[in-house]
């Protein structure tokens, strides 16, 4: 199994409380059949205007591309329990979330797929917003084992809740790949569960 326990890269910020699923991933690219086009879309309304011109999001500028992690502040991925929204944050590059403070269903989404959601202080985020947009091209290190950040000389500590970090530094993040993984022991105990024996 996949253990995720350090992520390195540059940061995107992307400011404002109460971000829900429906500005990270507008309800009409529901209808995708299947999640590989969801890297296009994140934050497409707020991206874009009618005519397909820039609207200068963080998401779209040039000094932001390529950035894995997402600097967010408080109750982000709040509204529908859409897995699409992580997803498509996912797919454009992100592979871990900092912020405030998250939506629970959207943090468990989140952890399903592999993506840290970590918590800082208001003053915490606030400086790793101001540092990202200052300086883009500045690195940052997460340690889930450490529970730490590190950027230029200083460390900051974060926040998760211990079965999802658990389950992210041993490799059990994956429900499906651990069925898959053990397909012989499911297909056992199947066989001796009267409610499912005979189907």
């Amino acid at each position: 199994m996949n253990k995720i326990v350090r992520i390195e890269g540059t940061a995107v910020p992307v400011e404002g409380n109460d971000i829900d699923t429906d500005r990270i991933i507008p309800a009409r690219y529901l209808k995708e059949i299947t999640f590989a086009n969801m890297g296009k879309y994140p934050f497409y309304d707020e991206r874009f205007d009618a005519k397909g011109g820039s609207k200068g999001h963080p998401f779209d500028l040039p000094q932001f591309q390529g950035a894995s992690l997402l600097f967010v502040n408080a109750n982000f991925g709040c509204g529908s329990s859409r897995e699409h929204a992580p997803q498509s944050l996912m797919r454009w590059g992100v592979k871990a979330v900092i912020g405030e403070t998250f939506a629970e269903i959207f943090a468990g989404n989140c952890t399903m797929l592999g993506i840290p959601t970590l918590t800082l202080s208001r003053e915490g985020i606030t400086e790793l917003q101001a540092l990202a947009k200052e300086r883009p091209g500045t690195r940052f290190t997460l340690d889930l084992e450490k529970g730490t950040i590190s950027f230029e000389g200083k460390t900051l500590t974060f926040s998760i809740h211990e079965s999802k970090r658990n389950a992210l530094v041993n490799g059990t993040w994956d429900s499906t790949g651990l069925l898959l993984a053990n397909a012989a022991k499911t297909a056992e105990v199947a066989q001796r569960l009267p409610y499912v024996s005979g189907f």
